[in-house]
């Protein structure tokens, strides 16, 4: 959007992320009357744009498409005044005040930061599994496990997010079966006891997940042994991953307060280690992961930016 060699584009907010805590800040800036800029990235939506239907955001009681709600999202935000920039920071300088944000088109100065950077579920990386996400291949059982009632599932992992979610999702799937790559779960002693006790729930054990298999849609998984070696096939209309998530935090290490997994330290006022870097959403989030809490913390960063630009002017 802007020449590199230009000098810094001074602004009173800058939101980094265009997912659900990104455009729910920058809406509450611009009807702040903040004109606030958010760095979107090339994939605006965050993670909720890869849902097919959510229909657990209220006021849509038929559900609405993942994709849709984030352009409803950025629609109000910009009618307000927010404006998008389609650009990748590239770095990020807090040590500074004004703050740096460079981008791959741009350079920038922020006044105050919103960090809604979101995280990005850890994928098998096998095949099938980026052609059918979407289609069968989820990393939500919230977010998706209602259109599985009454069919079969697999969950991969073994930690207490995986258990958890299988737990889930037999509320709708008739079966649920946990693939995970050794023969005992890491999860909790309760949650493996409830798992390992419910009717609908079975074990593969000491499996790896080699292919996701379908035509427009996931009908099975081939399977590899990884003692014996013997690979089979699972009919199942849908997998579930729950690896753990990687948030989107590499351009802050060593300037912001973070836990061993890399997700921001926040108080409840949605601040950061330093005064005037605000972050929220799965950024600074490992538990509720949820649109609408999402949604929730960008809205109070943003109050909190309002508030602290306030006081600092």
């Amino acid at each position: 959007m802007f020449d590199q060699k230009s000098s810094p584009q001074h602004e009173k907010v800058i939101v980094l992320g265009s997912g659900p805590a990104g455009l729910s800040a920058a809406l509450y800036a611009a009807r702040a009357e903040l004109n606030p800029l958010v760095i979107g990235g090339i994939e605006p939506g965050g993670q909720a744009s890869l849902t097919d239907t959510i229909e657990n955001y209220p006021g849509f009681p038929d559900g609405v498409g993942g994709a849709e709600l984030g352009e409803l999202f950025q629609k109000q935000a910009e009618k307000f005044g927010a404006r998008i920039a389609y650009e990748m920071a590239t770095n990020v300088d807090l040590k500074v005040h004004p703050f740096s944000v460079t981008t791959d088109s741009g350079q920038y100065k922020a006044d105050s930061l919103i960090i809604a950077t979101g995280a990005s579920p850890i994928h098998l990386n096998v095949p099938g599994e980026k052609e059918f996400t979407g289609k069968g291949v989820s990393y939500c059982a919230t977010c998706d496990g209602w259109f599985y009632k009454g069919k079969s599932v697999a969950v991969v992992g073994g930690g207490d997010s995986a258990i958890e979610e299988a737990l889930f999702l037999t509320r709708f799937a008739s079966s649920v079966t946990i693939i995970h790559r050794r023969d005992t779960l890491r999860a909790g002693a309760i949650l493996q006891k409830r798992a390992k006790e419910h009717p609908s729930i079975s074990f593969l054990w000491n499996s790896v997940v080699e292919e996701v298999q379908g035509d427009t849609k996931v009908s099975g998984l081939r399977v590899k042994n990884v003692i014996t070696g013997e690979i089979n096939t699972l009919p199942i209309d849908g997998v579930f991953i729950f690896i753990g998530h990687n948030p989107n935090t590499g351009l802050f290490s060593g300037q912001l307060d973070m836990d061993e997994k890399g997700v921001i330290r926040v108080n409840t006022m949605l601040e950061t280690s330093i005064p005037g870097v605000f972050a929220a959403g799965e950024a600074a989030d490992s538990h509720f992961r949820q649109v609408i809490t999402s949604a929730g913390m960008g809205a109070a960063a943003a109050i909190q930016a309002t508030h602290f630009l306030e006081n600092h002017s």
